[in-house]
C-alpha cells in the first residue's frame, strides 16, 4: 500500500509554492498596502474584493465568507482536490519529487485522480500534435492554411491532428502506464464493443484548458466527409472538465484581460485564433455551451471587476446572431462590467473577417463595440419602419418592455431618452412616461424590479457615472496625468450635477496645470474652494483608489479622456442625426449636405477617440 507523503516534503512545498502566484493564476491580486494583496473571492460571488492574500505569511482569508488557509489548502478548494493531490499538484509545480513513508516512492501509483487524469491530458495533447505533421493529416493544414494561420499558429495554440483509427490514442496512452479506465473517466475514450476505443477520430484537435495551463479536454473539427458526427465534437463532463466554466484561450488571454480590463467573448475556437493574431489578445470562447454565471464568475476574478472593465460579445450580424446577444442581454445585469456588443454588419465571423480583409478589420470590429442595451434596444426597433407615425409607435411599444427591464434606475432614464432621439419623437416625457407606465404593472407581467439595498445605500452609479468619477478621481490625485485635455472638455461633459460642480471648481481654482502632481496641498485647494455639499465627495475622490496600477496612470488616464471624449461626440451625434431627420434632403439640400459632412467628420472623430482608449 502506498505511504504518505513525508512531512518534510509537505512543508518544502509550502516554502516553495509561493502563494501569491498559485493564487494569482485564479485571481487577479491588487496591493492593498502593508504587504497584503486583494482580490475578488473565487469562492463566493462578490462585487466588491475583500479577499486577502499575505505572502509573508503565506496565508489568505476572505472577510466576507471567511475561507482561509494556506496554499495547500487554496489548491484543495479551488480544485477539489485530497490534501494529497493538492500537495501532489504543487509539487509538480515547484519541481519538487516527493517522498514517501511506509513503502517509499512509485510513480504514478500514488497520485490522486484529477493529477492523472491531467497528465493524460498532456500526453495526449502532445500526441495529437505530433500527429499534425503526418501525411494523413494534410486536411487538417489545409484548413488551417485556407483561414489564414500558418505553422506557427498552429504550434502556438498547440492545435494537432487525431489519426483516423480506432485505438490509435488509446494504444498510445496505455503504452505510457494509463489505464482504460483513466481514458474513460477523462473522456479521451469511448466504451466500444471490444474495449475502450477513441474519442476523436479524423479530426483537427484543438487543447482546451483551464487558467493555470492545464489541458482539461479537447475540441475536435470534423474534416472527412464520410464523419457523420457532429462538425465539433468536444469533451464531455469528466472530473476535470465542466464546460460551463470552461473558456476556450482563457490561459493565453488571462495576462491581456487582466492588463487592458477587457474580455472580448467570441464563438469558436479559429475566432478566437484570429483575434489574437490580428492583434486582440482578450479573445475567449466557451466550449459548446452558452455563456452563462460560471463564465461570468471566471472573468471577473481575472478582470478584478468593479464596474470598470470590459466585455465584449462578438455576434453574426445575422438574426441567429442578434438573438445570441439578446439572451447576453438578459444576463448582462448580473455581470458588473460594462458589456458591449460588436457585430459585422455582413455576416462575417473574425475569422473569415480577417482572411477577407485582414487584421484591421478585426481590430476595427472590436472597437466598433456598443452597450449592449443599446444594441438590445436598437435590434428591436429595427424591425419597425419609422418613417410613419404608426412604425414609430408600434417601435416604441416594442423597446419600452426593454427599457423598462432595466434595473438601474438611473441607466433606465438615459436609455428612455437615447430611445425618444433614436424614434425621432423629440418628446422625452411622452416616451419616459410610457416606459414607467410598462415598469410599473405587476411583477408577474414584468421584469423583477432591483431588491431594495438595506441601510438605504445608493443605488450603484450607471457606466457613464463611473466614467465621470474616475477621471475626476485622477484630477484629485494625479491631475498633471491628465493635463489641458482635461480643461479643455465641453462642459456638459460630466452629466451628474455633483460631479459637473467638482469639473467646474477645479477649471475654476486654475485646472490641472494648478495641481502640478497633485498631493495634500492640491486637494486642500479645492477643499478650500468648495461649497460645503461639494467637500465629501472631493474627499473620497482623494482616498479612494483609481483603478489602474502605478505604470498604467498615463494609458490609463489617456483611456478615460478618450471615453469622455467618445461621449461627448456621441451625444453631439445623436443631436445631429436628430436634426438631419427632420430636413426635407431635396428641399433644403444645401443645409443637409452641411450637416452630413458634420456627421461625416465627428464619426471619424468617434472612431479615432475608440482607437486611443483601446491603445491606451
Amino acid at each position: 500500500m502506498a505511504g504518505r507523503i513525508s512531512d518534510e516534503d509537505i512543508a518544502l512545498v509550502r516554502e516553495r509554492a509561493q502563494i501569491a502566484d498559485v493564487v494569482g493564476d485564479y485571481v487577479q491580486l491588487r496591493n492593498a498596502g502593508g504587504g497584503n494583496l486583494k482580490g475578488l473571492c473565487p469562492f463566493h460571488d462578490e462585487k466588491s474584493p475583500s479577499f486577502n492574500v499575505t505572502p509573508a505569511r503565506g496565508m489568505y482569508f476572505c472577510f466576507g465568507c471567511s475561507e482561509g488557509g494556506d496554499v495547500i489548502t487554496f489548491i484543495q478548494k479551488i480544485d477539489a482536490l485530497t490534501f494529497a493531490e493538492a500537495v501532489e499538484r504543487l509539487a509538480q509545480r515547484v519541481g519538487l519529487q516527493l517522498r514517501y513513508e511506509q513503502g517509499g516512492y512509485v510513480p504514478g501509483r500514488q497520485q490522486g485522480e484529477r493529477s492523472r487524469l491531467i497528465e493524460a491530458h498532456r500526453a495526449a495533447a502532445e500526441y495529437y500534435v505530433s500527429q499534425l505533421s503526418t501525411p494523413e493529416a494534410a486536411a487538417g493544414r489545409r484548413f488551417l492554411s485556407e483561414r489564414g494561420f500558418e505553422r506557427v499558429d498552429a504550434e502556438h495554440f498547440g492545435i494537432g491532428y487525431a489519426p483516423n483509427e480506432w485505438e490509435a490514442l488509446t494504444r498510445h496512452l496505455m503504452g505510457r502506464g494509463f489505464t482504460s479506465q483513466e481514458l474513460l473517466r477523462g473522456g479521451l475514450a469511448a466504451e466500444g464493443r471490444r474495449g475502450p476505443r477513441d474519442r476523436f477520430r479524423g479530426r483537427l484537435i484543438w487543447p482546451i484548458r483551464e487558467i493555470t495551463g492545464d489541458v482539461i479536454g479537447f475540441g475536435a473539427r470534423k474534416l472527412l466527409d464520410a464523419d457523420d458526427g457532429p462538425k465539433y465534437l468536444n469533451t464531455p463532463e469528466s472530473p476535470i472538465y465542466h464546460k460551463s466554466s470552461v473558456l476556450y484561450g482563457i490561459d493565453l488571454a488571462k495576462r491581456e484581460i487582466s492588463k487592458r480590463s477587457q474580455a472580448v467573448i467570441v464563438e469558436g475556437y479559429t475566432d478566437v485564433m484570429a483575434l489574437h493574431l490580428a492583434g486582440v489578445p482578450t479573445a475567449v470562447a466557451t466550449c459548446g455551451t452558452a455563456f452563462g454565471e460560471d463564465h461570468i464568475k471566471v472573468l471577473r476574478r481575472i478582470l478584478f471587476d468593479q464596474g470598470q472593465g470590459e466585455v465584449i460579445f462578438t455576434f453574426d450580424g445575422d438574426s441567429a446572431g442578434q438573438k445570441a446577444a439578446l439572451r447576453a442581454f438578459q444576463d448582462e445585469q448580473k455581470f458588473v462590467t460594462q458589456t458591449y456588443v460588436a457585430v459585422q454588419a455582413d455576416g462575417l465571423d473574425p475569422c473569415d473577417l480577417r482572411v477577407k480583409q485582414g487584421d484591421a478589420a478585426v481590430r476595427d470590429l472590436v472597437a466598433s463595440r456598443e452597450p449592449l442595451f443599446a444594441f438590445a434596444i436598437r435590434s428591436v426597433i429595427s424591425r419597425f419602419d419609422l418613417n410613419t407615425n404608426e412604425g414609430k409607435l408600434s417601435a416604441l411599444d416594442a423597446a419600452a418592455p426593454v427599457v423598462a427591464s432595466i434595473k438601474d434606475r438611473a441607466l433606465r432614464g438615459m436609455y428612455a431618452v437615447d430611445l425618444d432621439r433614436w424614434l425621432g419623437f423629440m418628446n422625452e416625457r411622452f416616451v419616459v412616461e410610457r416606459i414607467q407606465e410598462i415598469a410599473a404593472r405587476p411583477a408577474e407581467t414584468r421584469p423583477a424590479a432591483r431588491p431594495a439595498r438595506a441601510g438605504g445605500r445608493k443605488e450603484p452609479m450607471d457606466p457613464m457615472a463611473r466614467l465621470e468619477a474616475e477621471a475626476l478621481k485622477l484630477a484629485v490625485q494625479r491631475p498633471a496625468l491628465l493635463g489641458p485635455e482635461f480643461d479643455a472638455l465641453d462642459a456638459e461633459t460630466f452629466a451628474q450635477p455633483e460631479h459637473n460642480a467638482l469639473y467646474q471648481l477645479i477649471l475654476a481654482v486654475g485646472g490641472t496645470a494648478a495641481g502640478g502632481p497633485g498631493g495634500r496641498e492640491w486637494v486642500e485647494r479645492l477643499l478650500n474652494g468648495a461649497a460645503e455639499e461639494l467637500r465629501p465627495l472631493i474627499t473620497r475622490f482623494a482616498v479612494e483608489a483609481v483603478r489602474a496600477d502605478v505604470n498604467g496612470e498615463g494609458r490609463y488616464g489617456t483611456a478615460v479622456l478618450a471615453k469622455l471624449q467618445e461621449v461627448t461626440v456621441g451625444r453631439a451625434l445623436d443631436r445631429l442625426k436628430s436634426r438631419m431627420q427632420r430636413l426635407n434632403p431635396i428641399d433644403e439640400q444645401q443645409e443637409y449636405n452641411r450637416m452630413f459632412a458634420e456627421l461625416v467628420a465627428l464619426e471619424q472623430q468617434r472612431r479615432v477617440l475608440r482607437e486611443r482608449a483601446a491603445g491606451a
